[in-house]
């Protein structure tokens, strides 16, 4: 599994850092910040889970 997202179309809600800290964080305005670009496969649930939480649909898991 490989995730990325667009951070221009972030707009900041922190689901995904809220879901899953292990991958995902926010910088100083807000967006989001990939940790693990291939996180671990137990991680795979609150991955998911962040995806399709995520307002903006940014997230993307390729595997």
């Amino acid at each position: 599994m490989r995730v990325s997202t667009d951070r221009d179309r972030c707009v900041g809600s922190g689901q995904c850092a809220l879901l899953s800290p292990e991958v995902f964080d926010q910088d100083a305005d807000g967006l989001v910040v990939v940790l693990r670009e291939s996180p671990a496969e137990e991680l795979r649930g609150e991955v998911l889970q962040a995806v399709d939480l995520c307002p903006s649909r940014t997230i993307r898991v390729h595997d």
